[in-house]
């Protein structure tokens, strides 16, 4: 089957979708809300199924020179003793969000990806034989086709992403009373952050100097984070609250389909946001190639994707809590240093 599509939202899962049909021989447009590319961003894990996804979409160049792999690494105290030897699930590798959004729209046919386009509401969209809502966690579209339940909802913490200019001293993640500090390498030499905090830890205000707000929250914990948040760019530096969607019973409505975190935002404990949005395009674009109409086609696509997305959904909420629990932490930590000396007898 041939059609055409319009995808609003230009980022990982829209422009993978657009990649995907079009090899397709699908008609596809683009809409983007941003007046460019972002030149800045954290590093993204992608986990074995999502670069089987980036091959599939004829990026294998980008896995082999453009990523780095995900070693082994520790989830400490804040004292910096260790809790947890951590081992990736598998050969996964980093990739900067900016390269791997260049890598998405490069090739795209002139016209295709429309910068500066906001879609206000669906129904002023052009008509095509799919919608395809690749819009984000706020999705317009999402809101509109399939109302108000389907809204957003809050966590109740605060992430800070960013760069800081110390060499990669490896994967690990800090985890104390209502916070976690976690750090990851870079292809360019660098480290990247990211750090999660129950929301009452942060002052409204606070936001506007996300570097002063990370001394304060994370002030007395070992060195490795004392260091590396002073050595953050500050342009670098991303806050914002977390939300995350309830499952929904369906992905799609009519002709209408949900991908990436318009279908399934989740919290980014497990880090497989960006992951799920890849392997979304990649089922949407081969049941809408493969089936004889659309709705077969969407049908499929959701059968397929949306209940192991909501598990996803629920395990990264589980975990965004544990990792920033308040309250029995002793508790906490004492457990998770036990299953790490089980796994470790178990090697």
């Amino acid at each position: 089957m041939q059609g055409s599509a319009v995808v609003v939202g230009g980022g990982i899962a829209g422009l993978a979708v657009a990649r995907a049909l079009l090899a397709g021989g699908w008609d596809v447009q683009v809409r983007e809300r941003a007046a460019a590319a972002p030149s800045t961003g954290a590093s993204l894990g992608m986990w074995p199924h999502a670069v089987a996804a980036l091959e599939q979409l004829g990026l294998r160049d980008l896995v082999r020179a453009g990523t780095v792999a995900a070693s082994s690494g520790e989830l400490l105290r804040p004292d910096g003793r260790r809790l947890v030897h951590l081992e990736p699930p598998g050969p996964a590798r980093l990739v900067a969000r900016p390269q791997l959004l260049a890598a998405l729209a490069e090739g795209l046919p002139p016209g295709v990806l429309r910068w500066g386009a906001p879609a206000l509401s669906a129904a002023e969209l052009p008509a095509a034989d799919v919608l395809v809502a690749a819009d984000g966690v706020g999705s317009v579209v999402r809101r509109d086709v399939f109302g108000p339940a389907s809204a957003p909802r809050p966590l109740g913490t605060v992430a800070v992403r960013g760069t800081a200019d110390v060499p990669p001293a490896g994967m690990s993640e800090t985890w104390g009373a209502g916070r976690m500090f976690g750090t990851t390498a870079r292809l360019d030499g660098r480290t990247n952050v990211y750090a999660c905090f129950r929301s009452a830890l942060a002052a409204p205000a606070e936001a506007a100097d996300p570097q002063e707000l990370l001394r304060r929250v994370f002030a007395g914990w070992h060195a490795g984070v004392v260091e590396t948040v002073e050595h953050l760019q500050p342009d670098s530096l991303d806050v914002r609250p977390l939300l995350d969607l309830r499952p929904l019973r369906s992905t799609v409505r009519g002709t209408t389909v949900l991908v990436g975190d318009a279908a399934h935002a989740m919290a980014p404990n497990l880090g497989r946001g960006a992951c799920e949005s890849l392997v979304d395009a990649v089922v949407l674009a081969r049941h809408l190639v493969a089936a004889p109409d659309v709705a077969t086609a969407l049908r499929g696509y959701d059968r397929e994707r949306r209940r192991p997305a909501a598990r996803l959904v629920r395990a990264s909420r589980l975990l965004n809590r544990v990792s920033t629990a308040e309250h029995l932490t002793g508790l906490r930590d004492g457990a998770l240093a036990l299953t790490g000396r089980v796994l470790a007898g178990r090697r």
